[in-house]
């Protein structure tokens, strides 16, 4: 390290980057590679900015070794089934269909050399190579997995390929060495290049995907609304049929059959338009989750884009929750305890209604599933699932109004690290692992508050847990609705 550097201080967030700079340096000194060395890897790593395609890179792999000094090599990758396959070579270019390796080519995990064949296998970056607290984030596992799904290529192992490398004179110790460094540019290239093109292919299947479910799904949904209004037509005719079978007998020479009957059309009557309202409500909240989940929006800025506009939160959004709730809830044994004073004094706030409704489906969800029974203050069993809301004053900044929503459940308490680490991907409770879920509710909460200028949170509170989320009071001046996106 240069002696001016030596004082400089270093941000502890840039420590483990700075270290392995300096590890580098080190290592370029132990290399002491030629300056035509140094000008092989420059042009290599140019080129490869340079050209876009997966065909030219693996044309830039052997043509640089073989214009700047001659050197013949091939390139070949493992192609899942079919095993291990030449894809490129200075003799041939990029190969019109990939051919089967031949002897002496087959994988190693070392370099060797065969036949005057140097083999040097080339490695996919490795998902482990991080450090422990880089490893635990929700990026860390994501990479990880996407590794993992590379690794397919070559039966679940980090190789993902063989660089070939042949000169007529031979190579020395240096030159395998250098090529052998070689390789392992050419397979971290290669690595990002790999995911870049699982990821086009998997936005491409996405686009497609997300037009077969406007059309396939959203729009025939559509339909139900009139069949449900053909239902109700329906049901009503039965109120003709009985005025039809009174009319014609007079409502006192009416034989006992007729009564017996019309008492059992009305009670046919009245449980039809019972599961009738159901199905309907049941519909409208799944419409509602369906259509704002599924904008084509969301799929080609790839966030979720919101359609903002004021509701009263109670009324449009909580009490339609806790109705589709309502028989989980009560099977589950929780008492709904819900505020006197939150519709009196409710005030229109701007939200996308259809997310916000998930962010409570969400809630209420794992109300049913985690609510515990305890001993109040008074002795007595509770078993209690209660929402309200308080004003925040200076919320993210100083003047700014917010409003905090909260849904409490009774149970022990966590603390406020686990409690708040739930809100992360895949973060389930300790002691709720054999609970059915899969982590991803509360991170989804946590996303959709985010997009609206918010903030969620995990208190402890007497004799229970209390998850909330804050969201800023828009100005009295702000359009009632918003026709734009917010991003």
């Amino acid at each position: 390290m240069p002696e001016s550097m030596a004082n400089i201080p270093i941000p502890s967030d840039l420590e483990s980057v700075c270290r392995r700079i300096r590890e580098k340096a080190e290592s370029y000194e132990k290399y002491n590679f030629s300056q035509g060395r140094n000008d092989f890897l420059k042009a290599f790593f140019d080129l490869a900015q340079e050209y876009d395609s997966l065909d030219d890179f693996y044309r830039i792999c052997v043509s640089v070794p073989l214009a700047l000094v001659g050197v013949s090599s091939a390139l070949y990758l493992c192609q899942g089934k079919d095993g291990l396959q030449l894809v490129c070579s200075s003799d041939q270019g990029v190969l019109a269909e990939p051919e089967p390796a031949r002897f002496p080519v087959q994988l190693h995990e070392t370099p060797c050399e065969i036949a005057g064949a140097y083999m040097v296998p080339i490695f996919s970056k490795h998902p482990y190579g991080r450090t422990e607290d880089q490893q635990r984030t929700a990026e860390g596992w994501e990479q990880a997995r996407l590794w993992n799904d590379l690794h397919g290529l070559c039966g679940g192992s980090r190789i993902l390929g063989m660089y070939v490398v042949r000169r007529k004179e031979g190579l020395s110790e240096v030159d395998k060495f250098f090529f052998a460094k070689y390789a392992n540019r050419i397979g971290y290239n290669l690595d990002n290049r790999l995911i870049a093109r699982q990821n086009i292919e998997r936005l491409k299947f996405i686009n497609t995907l997300v037009i077969d479910i406007e059309h396939n799904i959203i729009v025939p949904n559509m339909y139900f609304r009139h069949l449900f209004n053909q239902l109700k037509k329906k049901i009503g005719l039965i109120d003709e049929l009985k005025k039809e079978i009174i009319g014609s007998h007079g409502q006192r020479q009416m034989p006992d059959s007729c009564s017996h009957c019309c008492g059992k059309l009305q009670k046919l009557q009245d449980d039809l338009l019972t599961y009738y309202q159901e199905i309907v409500k049941h519909h409208a909240n799944m419409s509602l989750f369906i259509e704002s989940l599924f904008r084509r929006e969301h799929f080609e800025r790839g966030h979720l884009v919101l359609h903002p506009k004021r509701c009263f939160i109670e009324k449009e959004v909580i009490i339609p929750q806790l109705e589709h709730y309502a028989s989980r809830l009560k099977i589950a044994n929780v008492t709904v305890e819900r505020p006197r004073n939150m519709y009196e004094e409710e005030f229109p706030i701007l939200v996308d209604i259809g997310l916000l409704a998930q962010v409570y489906a969400n809630l209420f969800s794992n109300a049913a599933k985690y609510t515990k029974e305890i001993i109040d203050h008074a002795g007595r069993p509770r078993k209690a699932m209660a929402y309200g809301r308080e004003v925040v004053e200076n919320f993210n900044r100083t003047g700014q109004k917010g409003i905090k929503f909260n849904v409490f459940t009774t149970g022990p308490n966590m603390s406020v690290e686990e409690g708040n680490r739930l809100f992360l991907e895949g973060m389930r409770g300790d002691d709720n692992l054999d609970v059915p879920g899969t982590g991803h509710g509360l991170s989804f909460i946590r996303l959709v508050v985010e997009m609206h200028g918010g903030q969620v949170g995990y208190e402890p509170t007497p004799e229970g847990n209390n998850f909330f989320f804050i969201l800023p009071i828009p100005p009295l001046d702000y359009p009632l609705m918003l026709n734009t996106s917010v991003e």
